[in-house]
């Protein structure tokens, strides 16, 4: 029986369609994956306007922010402003990217706060410190264990971002399979694409051998030649996208896309990243 609180399929592939975000039929059944934006990929704008920078985000219509280190700065009222801007905009933040200092002590505790307020579940480690060696890795590991301990009972939960340092064997295993072989099924594995393919290694392996862990990518991708690398766009370099979307939504348990752009180019970082967005659309399609 149907009543006219019913959406047929055909309606809802429409109206899906139209919206900037990914939509997946999987066993008969369709749900949304939304893509959202790195602001790293708009730092410079961002540090002069965040509102400005965040509002003309959401016009360009990504569906999530991710702050990165400088939130971290906030005070509580600040990230409260931050959040009613958000509520006006229709987005959300569901993660944030942090320094080591968010994942110790008092810094920990800031970071919970601040991410509460703005309604982010999930703390994620930008970058990791220290010497490159195995038993760093695993101490690293041991750290985020402990975390998510803390974390976990809040509704949160911590997560770590690569580069390229992280899938490089020079100390005898890759320091992301020693990172997630030391940190429970729980911890957010989150996915830089872009840095993997550079460092020559499969993406799509890296999904399916991690199961579930994989909520969150930054779509960042990169070329290889002369003047491309980071500089082209979302969609415009070497990164297979559609098989790395297929993996993500089968085996790797994606929540939502980041879209990351590290080089703005002449365009500047806003025209760039609704490029990207509009090259997203197309891929989507």
């Amino acid at each position: 029986m149907t009543t006219s609180h019913d959406v047929s399929r055909r309606e809802f592939l429409a109206v899906a369609g139209a919206l900037p975000f990914a939509a997946t039929v999987l066993r008969g059944q369709t749900r949304t994956i939304p893509v959202g934006l790195e602001l790293y990929s708009v730092r410079d704008a961002l540090a002069k306007d965040l509102p400005g920078t965040v509002t003309a985000v959401a016009k360009l219509g990504y569906q999530i922010v991710e702050f990165y280190a400088p939130y971290f700065d906030w005070t509580p009222d600040a990230a409260k402003d931050v959040r009613k801007l958000l509520d006006g905009l229709g987005i959300t933040c569901r993660s944030t990217h942090n320094n080591v200092a968010s994942f110790t002590g008092d810094g920990l505790k800031k970071a919970i706060e601040l991410n509460q307020i703005i309604g982010s579940t999930t703390i994620v480690l930008a970058s990791a410190p220290g010497p490159n060696t195995a038993d760093k890795w695993k101490a690293l590991g041991d750290q985020m264990t402990g975390v998510m301990e803390t974390l976990r009972p809040l509704g949160m939960r911590a997560g770590f971002h690569n580069h390229q340092t992280e899938w490089s064997g020079a100390i005898g295993q890759r320091p992301m399979d020693i990172l997630a072989a030391n940190t429970p099924k729980d911890f957010v594995l989150q996915f830089d694409v872009g840095t993997c393919v550079q460092a020559g290694q499969d993406p799509v392996a890296w999904i399916t051998a991690n199961p579930g862990r994989i909520k969150s990518l930054h779509c960042k991708d990169w070329g290889s030649g002369q003047g491309r690398g980071y500089a082209v766009a979302f969609g415009e370099g070497d990164v297979p996208w559609k098989a790395i979307f297929a993996a993500a939504e089968s085996t790797g348990g994606v929540e939502y896309y980041l879209i990351e752009q590290e080089i703005a180019g002449p365009a500047g970082e806003l025209a760039m990243v609704g490029k990207c967005l509009d090259n997203w659309k197309t891929l989507r399609a």
